[in-house]
């Protein structure tokens, strides 16, 4: 759970270059030259690579390469390149929205391919993973929690709840089933299993954490969601799952962080300059109408 917290905060841009590692079942068709040819379409070759390309993605799925597979990729991208010839015989290509479009699918791949090459040629050293793991550890120090809670709407029900408690604290588990208004937990008997207090809102985890174990807050615990009677059950120091269980996970992390490095590096160095969005257009006076009156 800590670890994968963690992997979450991976930047657009490594998210980007992690995801990248297969072509749309969209991508449209164009003429080549050169190469083995799939199929023609008025004199136009479409490559057997799109083709290739394509089945290669539907064997990455896990899918069988299949003869009618291949026919039913030729006639998808035959059928694209019978409408895309149409378009440019009606003059889409020269629209300025279709060739910003175009730039843009055009700059999207190039950075598609820069980041997978940047990718392979860097890959993490022993050294790296070794020390990432080591940070992983130093940041797993503190303690966990593992408790139960009740949500209700007002002060009054938590203060009927506590009062129960005091006489039977064994009856929590059945009082949240019937009384919590916490979707997530109440079938459960309020378990919120083991967390960080710092993950939850700030009132919830400083009363989690001033409790010993096996106590109750004594009273209401108020948050933006209502008011919370709360059961500390235990407390552990946390811990770090052992390296080969996170490796994987923890190397698209260092990869991820040294191409956030290198882009940040690569835009200092690049001159931009940034121009102020032009001021809109001054509305037009509006006339006051002519008088009808003769």
């Amino acid at each position: 759970m800590f670890i994968k917290s963690r992997i979450l905060l991976l930047s657009a841009a490594t998210l980007l270059a992690l995801s990248a590692c297969g072509i749309n079942d969209s991508v449209p068709a164009a003429g080549t030259s050169g190469g083995a040819v799939a199929a023609t379409v008025n004199g136009v070759p479409i490559s057997e690579r799109f083709v290739d390309m394509m089945l290669k993605q539907r064997t990455d799925l896990g899918r069988e390469a299949s003869a009618e597979a291949r026919k039913g990729f030729v006639d998808r991208l035959a059928m694209q390149l019978v409408i895309a010839q149409e378009a440019v015989k009606n003059g889409f290509d020269k629209k300025a929205e279709v060739m910003d479009r175009l730039e843009l699918s055009r700059q999207s791949i190039l950075i598609d391919a820069f980041i997978q090459e940047y990718l392979k040629n860097h890959a993490i050293s022993d050294e790296e993973l070794k020390a990432g793991y080591e940070g992983l550890k130093k940041e797993a120090s503190g303690s966990e929690y593992k408790a139960r809670h009740i949500l209700v709407e007002t002060e009054a029900e938590a203060k009927e709840i506590i009062a129960k408690l005091n006489k039977d604290l064994k009856a929590f588990e059945a009082l949240a089933k019937v009384k919590s208004k916490d979707r997530g937990s109440k079938a459960n008997g309020g378990d919120l299993g083991w967390f960080d207090p710092q993950g939850m809102v700030p009132e919830f985890g400083a009363a989690v954490a001033a409790l010993s174990k096996g106590k109750f807050s004594e009273q209401a615990v108020k948050t933006q969601f209502g008011y919370h009677v709360i059961l500390l059950e235990d407390i552990r120091a946390k811990s770090v799952p052992p390296l080969e269980q996170v490796k994987d996970t923890l190397m698209q992390q260092l990869q991820g962080q040294n191409l956030k490095k290198h882009l940040d590096e690569l835009k200092a160095k690049a001159k931009i300059e940034i121009v102020a969005a032009p001021a809109p257009a001054a509305a037009a006076a509006v006339k006051p109408a002519e008088s009808t009156k003769k």
